[in-house]
């Protein structure tokens, strides 16, 4: 189906964007842009389940986050760039989605307890708080998306998507007739392939080989000539429930580099331990020439050990083998100083940050154009989830004609 290829993810504007988003986040959206069908939301109600008290941020930072957006290479003519909360569908779904999902599965997300220890200062003993990972599967579902490009601490939010999608499915999709309508869906993938789909569902079903189910759905995608309905109905019927009407979305796990802050931590505003993407030159080097290094390191003359030094960790990110070589040799053996072992990091950043601060500039000059940019993508990407709620409230019986 064409949404299997289709991406989903979003961002909270809490902020200016720093090198830590765009080597985390952004990095890999640009690039999924060329491969995948995208949708990327600002995700201004998922920024209220923890600073609902001051709303004030918010809203200053959308406009902000999406210039960040731009000048790093997201292409509104590739990607659909949109807010969430200019979609109600995702808050309709996400409703919807809270009358069948159990109390348990919201409580047992491992991030749940982790926030509230780690956010010890703030209120969140709330349902936005509680429920926002069910707000995330809403905004996956709402798009029938095929893949969420997440990290590794995330997987866990996306297989919850995978549960609520499934007993959606469970409870809704038996429509009325509808093992008669998926055998009559089967017989229209000709008389070959239709053997072939029934030994493939046998095989599933009976011995529950993965690779038979994978195959199948492979079979079913490569017919284009028969209807979404059918589609949905051949899938559901693989895996011997019913009609597939919200798709399990997958994890897209991609390597991102992890940015450390100046002192060597998480990159973080909270740290203050930052560069921005829009960061003038002169405090970007300023701030770069006095990070903290090896604490061995006392005089020029000590030598030193870059496992040790914050600096090493963006030569890991920023430097070539050479360079690399040249910084272990001459830090073990106090053959360079803290200065020149930093000069390399200060030139590539620079390098980097260049070409998004100057676009950026372009788009500040042009608010008028960013915000059409943006409506543009809301009005598509609300097309794309109006139709989704009218597939969801058919399957709930909630349309009255």
């Amino acid at each position: 189906m064409a949404a299997s290829r289709r991406v989903v993810s979003g961002m909270r504007p809490t902020g200016a964007l720093h090198l830590g988003h765009y080597h985390g986040v952004l990095k890999n959206w640009v690039r999924l842009q060329h491969e995948y069908e995208s949708f990327y939301f600002v995700a201004d109600w998922h920024a209220l389940t923890t600073v609902y008290e001051d709303t004030a941020v918010i809203a200053a930072s959308v406009l902000d986050m999406v210039v960040d957006w731009l000048a790093v290479g997201l292409n509104p003519g590739e990607a659909t760039l949109f807010i969430q909360s200019r979609v109600p569908e995702h808050a309709e779904l996400h409703l919807l989605l809270s009358m069948i999902t159990p109390l348990g599965w919201l409580e047992r997300v491992p991030s749940y307890k982790d926030q509230q220890e780690k956010l010890a200062g703030r209120d969140l003993s709330t349902y936005g708080f509680l429920g926002y990972p069910l707000l995330q599967t809403a905004d996956v579902l709402c798009y029938k998306a095929g893949f969420v490009p997440v990290g590794e601490d995330q997987v866990a939010h996306i297989e919850l998507s995978r549960e609520v999608a499934r007993r959606f499915n469970f409870l809704y999709g038996r429509e009325p007739g509808y093992e008669q309508k998926a055998e009559a869906a089967v017989k229209k993938l000709g008389r070959k392939n239709a053997t072939l789909y029934n030994d493939l569902r046998r095989q599933y079903l009976e011995t529950g080989d993965a690779a038979a189910l994978e195959k199948a759905r492979a079979l079913i995608d490569a017919r284009r000539n028969i209807s979404l309905g059918d589609r949905e109905r051949l899938l559901g019927h693989l895996e011997g429930g019913g009609k597939v009407i919200l798709p399990e979305p997958h994890p897209l796990l991609t390597h991102a580099s992890k940015v450390p802050g100046l002192d060597g931590e998480k990159m973080s505003k909270s740290y203050n331990n930052t560069i921005s993407l829009r960061e003038d030159p002169e405090v970007v080097e300023k701030k770069l020439r006095t990070m903290p290094t090896d604490p061995a390191r006392v005089r020029r003359s000590d030598p030193g050990d870059p496992d040790k030094c914050p600096v090493w960790k963006f030569h890991e990110i920023y430097s070539g083998d050479e360079v690399k070589k040249w910084v272990q040799r001459g830090c073990r053996s106090a053959g360079i100083g803290c200065l020149e072992c930093k000069q390399p990091v200060i030139d590539a950043v620079l390098k980097e940050l260049k070409p998004i601060r100057e676009r950026s500039l372009e788009y500040q000059r042009d608010p008028d154009n960013v915000r059409a940019i943006l409506d543009k993508g809301c009005e598509k990407a609300r097309d794309v989830a109006r139709e989704t709620l009218e597939d969801v409230r058919e399957a709930m019986g909630l349309v009255y004609r």
